[in-house]
């Protein structure tokens, strides 16, 4: 069983910037594609971002494209989500997210591709 968790939430006024950090339990943590999705208030979860298990590979939604960059410490079992430019529609619980499969194929952008999920934590952008 691999234990996810976030940490790096908080308030930020808007234009400002967070980072979140997700370390990761276990020793297969560099095998893993690793994903960060959020869900605000009365909406799905969405897609955020994710990153390959070799870092070679990353991937945003549009929302956030050029505004996020995710990034990965395997040495330290981390992954990362640098949030710059932000914005109040930003607001959410951003929850990290592991796939231990070994894909050829990789939809990172489908949650039913992750086997483990981390508790979240909360980011809110004031405006």
């Amino acid at each position: 069983q691999v234990q996810l968790v976030e940490s790096g939430g908080g308030l930020v006024q808007a234009g400002g910037s967070l980072r979140l950090s997700c370390a990761a339990s276990g020793r297969a943590f560099s095998s893993y594609d690793m994903g960060w999705f959020r869900q605000a208030p009365g909406k799905e979860r969405e897609f955020v971002a994710a990153i390959r298990w070799s870092g070679g590979s990353t991937y945003y939604a549009d929302s956030v494209k050029g505004r996020f960059t995710i990034s990965r410490d395997n040495a330290k079992n981390t992954v990362y989500l640098q949030m710059d430019s932000l914005k109040p529609e930003d607001t959410a619980v951003y929850y990290c997210a592991a796939d231990k499969l070994v894909r050829t194929t990789w939809y990172p952008r489908q949650s039913a591709e992750y086997d483990y999920w981390g508790q979240g934590t909360q980011v809110t952008v004031s405006s």
